[in-house]
């Protein structure tokens, strides 16, 4: 398949890169394909700009990077009518939404008023500007990141915002000797704001990503697999552990990422392996633990893995 090439391709050139990051890298891939955003979560340093900046050039996307801060307003994100003196007319001064790879860094630092402003933009590919609507470009693409919530001067994403995000991905501190790998690059001079001297090139052009997604949508999905999305969202939503459960667009979600995953790995169908491995990412971020099991200790993916238990997977 044309869409395996591609993001062995992709990930090949990625590991120029990026070190020890081959899931969340991957997982960032399989949403841009399935038309998603994604949100990344870890502490500051972990290589989560780097990734977004990287898959950006290789697939030749327009990137722009806008600093979530708490004085960031709305009309700093999507764009304002500006007075032009000299011609007594008013001027459409377009914000940095109007690109194809947006990164939202530390989103959860701005207010709930700067953060929904990306609402529209995300779901409906179109921003409002003094009633006029813009269409954003093709491909349009948000990575938002966001530091833990306990974290000093973070604001907690509302849900409406936060059910926009097709997949949310942790990102932890790497292993040993993966940070050392790391160590051992920048001593040979690599330099993250210039990933070209890395020998990095675009691999990808806009027409064959949207020959992937066209081969995507050609994937085989039978009764029984949607049948156990269905199943696994519903039991989110029986949950004792949860007080709100999985939605309609989650189960959609999980769906569209799986057909991508299966393109990704060379198969014309999708199989309950391709669900399962997206159950966390899909789901983690749209479900509220109940306060008893947050006392507990229980996890939103800990939560996740008993449901995956109970629900019964299709032969």
């Amino acid at each position: 398949m044309k869409t395996q090439a591609l993001a062995e391709a992709i990930r090949t050139e990625a590991r120029k890169v990026i070190v020890g990051q081959d899931e969340p890298f991957t997982l960032l891939l399989v949403a841009l394909l399935a038309g998603g955003h994604v949100l990344l979560e870890g502490p500051p340093g972990t290589a989560k700009t780097l990734m977004a900046k990287t898959l950006a050039l290789l697939v030749r996307a327009e990137f722009k990077r806008v600093q979530f801060t708490p004085d960031l307003m709305p009309s700093d994100v999507v764009g304002t009518q500006v007075y032009e003196p000299s011609t007594g007319e008013f001027r459409l001064r377009r914000g940095p939404i109007f690109t194809q790879l947006l990164l939202g860094d530390e989103i959860n630092r701005a207010p709930a008023k700067t953060q929904s402003a990306l609402l529209e933009a995300m779901e409906e590919r179109q921003v409002t500007i003094e009633g006029e609507r813009l269409p954003l470009p093709e491909p349009f693409f948000v990575v938002a990141t966001q530091n833990p919530i306990e974290y000093e001067g973070t604001y907690p994403l509302p849900e409406a915002q936060l059910d926009r995000f097709l997949f949310k991905l942790l990102i932890d501190y790497p292993q040993a000797e993966v940070e050392l790998e790391v160590l051992r690059r920048y001593h040979r001079g690599f330099d993250a704001r210039h990933l070209e001297q890395a020998g990095l090139r675009a691999v990808v052009t806009p027409e064959q990503l949207a020959e992937c997604r066209t081969e995507i949508a050609a994937i085989t999905v039978e009764d029984g697999v949607i049948r156990y999305i269905g199943a696994i969202t519903q039991e989110s939503r029986r949950s004792p552990d949860l007080v709100l459960g999985g939605s309609t667009r989650a189960a959609v979600a999980m769906l569209l990422g799986a057909k991508a995953n299966a393109a990704i790995e060379g198969r014309t169908y999708i199989t309950p392996d391709d669900v399962k491995a997206l159950v966390r990412p899909v789901l983690r971020h749209r479900i509220i633990l109940r306060p008893e099991a947050e006392i507990e200790g229980l996890t939103a993916d800990t939560a996740l893995g008993r449901i995956l238990a109970r629900v019964e997977v299709p032969r």
